[in-house]
């Protein structure tokens, strides 16, 4: 789950990470409102209006902008609500913008020149190891660095066993340049987001710029968090920060259901029972000329009521032109299964893109009679190749 500036912000600074102070608003005037209070507390001179979306890249597509006065914000934050912006991240149709931040400037002048750093953490898949990059390049996109100038990225890999240690975090306050006390509130800042990244079951924290000021504080001008789906039981409180109208309709709805389902942007519909045959079902199309529209698994638990709204939501994809439903019938039945197809078939009525089912193992022989018998226009096959040849011969006709 991905979380908005302001909400990851406020998790970090939990941890004793310090962050650019800000305040959400939904309207021009509480955006006023809250740059008010803001001036009032911090004594900034100068406010930064920034649009909250699951996306970067928003000062590209013109959501961040610099306002001097109240006036000044009143307008901008009337004119980035209600934008459709469009970034590198979200594709040409954009994201609706329905909340802003209003955040202090710290920019301001003093001793030195302020100074942008780049910091992550995630778990490296390839040594079971959480890791740390961080790069002197901050503030610009980590991808472009890597790119051309791989060298300026630092990377420390955390030991499960031990934990981050105090030396780690020197070392990487020394590979960026901090000198004098920069040194330790750096090895503070890097101590907090760990301890967050732990502690709330992150998969991701990184922070964009990472900035000392002019006067060697270190702090979060933007955050990005993603939490771990998986590890809500643990956390009573995140469901609340979950923000549906970031995330696909489609998604969203499946969610409701219990159903595991990620949109793609291809024309072949999937409902398959295990990630694993998923992933099969989804190279066999791909190997056959069709393109997957869907990761969509029904689990081992599935029912009649499941597979129909899982057959519905797939329908609901304008761009779906043949759907591949593959069952290997271990835990869930197959019969079920088919129940399943042929009722959200006669509910929804007037289905005129090609079905082909595949349905092996228990009470295979059962789920094939069941469409069989209902007289539905429907394609059955037995090998997996088959299957997916027979949706790509579909989607040519």
């Amino acid at each position: 789950m991905n979380l908005h500036e302001y909400q990851a912000k406020s998790l970090l600074s939990q941890y004793g990470v310090k962050i650019a102070q800000g305040i959400m608003a939904e309207t021009p005037e509480s955006a006023v409102s809250a740059a008010k209070e803001l001036q009032k507390n911090t004594g900034t001179r100068l406010w930064v209006v920034k649009a909250q979306i699951h996306a970067g890249g928003r000062g590209k597509g013109g959501g961040v902008k610099v306002a001097k006065t109240l006036e000044d914000v009143f307008e901008k934050s009337k004119a980035i609500l209600g934008m459709k912006l469009v970034s590198p991240q979200t594709g040409p149709e954009g994201k609706l913008v329905r909340k802003i931040l209003i955040a202090e400037d710290v920019y301001y002048p003093g001793e030195k020149e302020p100074k942008e750093f780049y910091m992550s953490i995630l778990l490296d898949r390839s040594t079971g190891k959480n890791i740390i990059m961080a790069s002197t390049e901050g503030g610009v996109e980590i991808e472009a660095v890597a790119a051309k100038t791989p060298e300026k990225i630092f990377k420390e890999w955390i030991e499960p066993s031990a934990g981050l240690r105090a030396f780690q975090c020197r070392k990487i306050a020394f590979s960026l340049g901090c000198t004098g006390k920069e040194v330790n509130e750096m090895i503070s800042f890097i101590k907090g987001i760990y301890q967050c990244y732990e502690a709330c079951d992150a998969s991701l924290v990184e922070i964009n710029p990472v900035l000392r000021t002019s006067d060697g504080q270190i702090l979060a001008v933007d955050a990005k968090i993603k939490l771990d789906d998986n590890a809500m039981f643990r956390h009573n409180d995140f469901p609340e920060l979950r923000d549906i109208h970031e995330e696909d309709p489609l998604e969203v709805e499946a969610s409701l259901s219990n159903l595991n389902y990620i949109k793609l942007d291809g024309n072949v519909g999937c409902m398959v029972n295990g990630a694993g045959l998923a992933m099969a079902t989804m190279d066999m199309i791909k190997l056959a000329g069709g393109h997957p529209a869907n990761f969509l698994d029904v689990g081992g638990s599935a029912s009649v009521e499941t597979v129909e709204a899982g057959f519905r939501i797939i329908l609901k994809d304008p761009n779906v032109k043949a759907i591949l439903i593959n069952i290997f019938g271990g835990i869930v039945r197959c019969d079920r299964v088919a129940g399943g197809v042929v009722q959200a078939y006669k509910n929804i009525g007037n289905v005129k893109i090609p079905i082909i089912v595949r349905l092996q193992g228990t009470n295979a022989e059962m789920g094939a009679k069941i469409i069989e018998d209902s007289g539905l226009k429907v394609t059955s096959a037995i090998l997996l190749k088959d299957a997916a040849e027979r949706v790509a011969d579909a989607l040519k006709n």
